[in-house]
């Protein structure tokens, strides 16, 4: 397959010094489209892939892991009807949220055995590795109330975080058959049916002018978002659940969502991943990229995001109040 993307557009200045290293084999590069720190111990990048104590990792490889995550998702949503319990935080959670979760943690554990996991539910129950460089974020059902309202909108979130930037990811949203990957070597999205994925097509984040078109929570979406928004000459105004909201600029159908308000970082890391693979960017207000790996602040609970810009246009200025 070709591989999708191009770094001309990202560092047009030096066009033909980039010929040799459009593969990422040039941490440099690559660490200008994601944000991710230079120099990161114990890590090796070439061609998509990263090698993280002799453990390859692959976006690609997550596939097979994210179908049957959403195998048992779907089942639970066949059901005649969906119960939830609450968390300690409010956040519903349901039985599909620990199937998904299951097969999640079992199928990354076998095959990645040196590689931490932190997942949703997992963290819920107090169950968490200690820091590392490099980790897995897994949100197994992202957009719960989503589900359980019946709208299709929710996904299985896995991604990989390297040195707090989130490098590769998976966002699969099983009711309405739809995968997205992101990692080094570019971003793609393929229709899933009867549980069978077809080709990977390449996806890349829109650099049009123009009135923007923005996407924000179905949920979260109040006064705050909207007065941020005054600044820009907005053409549109979509909602969406779940990580297809990163997805959706991402694939170059839409250019702006920003979220005021608490998020997890596996709410987000996957999205993001495939955002950043796709030359977006996600970014707090200061503008700085959106970092993870997030623990042991003050008065914060860890892997909480703060408020954040997610885009198609690294250049826009979100530092305007």
């Amino acid at each position: 397959m070709k591989r999708p993307g191009c770094l001309y557009k990202w560092v047009p200045t030096i066009h033909s010094a980039c010929e040799s290293m459009l593969d990422f084999r040039s941490p440099a590069l690559y660490c200008e489209r994601t944000g991710i720190s230079a120099m990161i111990a114990d890590h090796r990048r070439y061609a998509g892939h990263c090698v993280i104590r002799d453990q390859d990792v692959n976006a690609r490889d997550f596939i097979d892991i994210g179908l049957a995550a959403g195998q048992e998702i779907m089942a639970v949503y066949a059901e005649m009807t969906i119960s939830a319990t609450r968390k300690s935080d409010g956040s519903p959670v349901t039985e599909a949220d620990r199937r998904a979760e299951a097969v999640i943690l079992e199928a990354l554990r076998a095959r990645w055995p040196g590689i931490p996991v932190v997942a949703e539910e997992e963290a819920a129950a107090g169950r968490v590795p200690s820091a590392s460089e490099s980790f897995f974020l897994v949100d197994p059902l992202d957009g719960t109330r989503e589900f359980i309202e019946r709208n299709g909108e929710f996904t299985v979130n896995i991604a990989l975080i390297e040195g707090a930037m989130p490098t590769g990811g998976l966002v699969y949203a099983p009711a309405i058959g739809q995968l997205f990957l992101g990692d080094r070597s570019g971003a793609w999205r393929a229709l899933v049916r009867g549980g069978s994925m077809g080709e990977l097509e390449p996806l890349h984040a829109r650099r049009t002018g123009g009135p923007l078109t923005v996407v924000a929570s179905r949920a979260n979406c109040g006064d705050e978002t909207h007065r941020w928004l005054e600044q820009f000459e907005i053409g549109d105004f979509v909602s969406r659940g779940s990580s297809l909201k990163f997805c959706m600029i991402a694939a170059g159908e839409a250019d702006l969502y920003p979220r005021f308000g608490r998020t997890m970082e596996w709410d987000t890391a996957a999205g993001d991943a495939v955002l950043r693979a796709a030359g977006g960017m996600t970014r707090t207000l200061d503008g700085r990229p959106l970092r993870y790996a997030k623990r042991s602040r003050v008065d914060l609970a860890d892997f909480a995001n703060p408020d954040f810009i997610a885009t198609a246009h690294p250049e826009l200025d979100f530092r305007r109040s």
